[in-house]
């Protein structure tokens, strides 16, 4: 395993690849990857929301830091032009916009899925324009952790060993996954549904199954996309609560959605329309415990099924 950081990109060992969705590693698009950071948990310490465990000495102010960022397609169609974003730590916002307005976009920048035309992006104090592919992939495994609205499970296996998908490859043993799989699960209120497949959950539980391995590997930044579009209206707000519990732990969450509604549960809404932000509001302070490293967080017991 290669720790050398002499280029200044995330230390990490071999590349794990992409999945179909086109996250890194793990089959589900899990974005999880090796442990760049030798601690033997992809993503930080366990126990809390953190990400200093890969080389810094104190964890930067914003997770997130995007600054003139154009996106272009050939054919001359712009995305994205010229946004300036910051993200601080523990922080819940919601970025919203129309079909269209350049979102998903975003969200692909953000989550290191796609490189920017123009400007930069930094992700956990990591500058992406300095990372090669395979340091990228790296960034992306230890420090995002990804949602999505059709929760891309693993038919056929428990919700215990889909959430231990998310360490696949972390290094740890089978045994040492499972059992934080297990943690997980209980943190999103689902110790009782650990041995059940997917078939065998309602849509609110697939989503908090697909929570849990987001977060199983402790990321720093949790992008969510449309987490409650395929789901009835008190399952999603379940998913919203859920999502509010592990923000209070310290989580920085953004949620990408269409919804007005949704978007104007959190603290912060950045509005999106043709490529440009075109309102920001409500910038408080973070809501979560902050993000020191080796702070514990509370379990979450949700009473909602």
């Amino acid at each position: 395993m290669s720790s050398g950081t002499t280029d200044g990109a995330v230390p990490g060992p071999a590349d794990p690849g992409t999945c179909p969705t086109g996250h890194a590693a793990g089959p589900a698009g899990t974005g999880y990857a090796v442990d760049p950071a030798g601690t033997g948990h992809a993503g930080g310490l366990p126990g809390h929301f953190a990400g200093a465990s890969d080389g810094f000495t104190g964890a930067p102010e914003h997770v997130v830091e995007l600054a003139g960022v154009t996106k272009e397609y050939p054919g001359g169609v712009a995305a994205l032009r010229g946004v300036d974003l910051r993200v601080a730590r523990a922080e819940l916002l919601a970025i919203v916009g129309p079909s269209g307005s350049g979102k998903s976009t975003l969200l692909h920048i953000i989550g290191t899925l796609d490189r920017p035309t123009a400007g930069s992006v930094t992700i956990a104090g990591h500058d992406i324009a300095t990372l090669t592919d395979r340091r990228l992939s790296a960034l992306r495994a230890q420090h995002i952790g990804f949602v999505f609205q059709s929760f891309h499970l693993v038919p056929g296996i428990s919700a215990q060993d889909n959430v231990a998908e998310g360490l696949l490859y972390s290094g740890l043993p089978r045994a040492e996954r499972r059992r934080r799989a297990a943690v997980a699960l209980d943190r999103v209120g689902l110790a009782d549904r650990m041995a059940h497949r997917p078939h065998e959950l309602s849509g609110g539980q697939k989503q908090r199954v697909a929570i849990a391995r987001a977060v199983v590997g402790e990321p720093d930044l949790l992008l969510a996309d449309e987490p409650t579009g395929a789901l009835d209206s008190a399952s999603g707000e379940a998913v919203m609560a859920l999502l509010h519990d592990l923000n209070k732990e310290g989580a920085t969450i953004a949620v990408i959605t269409h919804d007005s509604e949704i978007a104007a549960e959190l603290p912060r809404q950045v509005r999106i329309r043709d490529g440009q932000v075109v309102a920001d509001e409500g910038r408080a302070a973070p809501t979560g415990k902050g993000r020191a490293p080796g702070t514990g967080h509370p379990g979450i017991r949700s009473a909602e099924r």
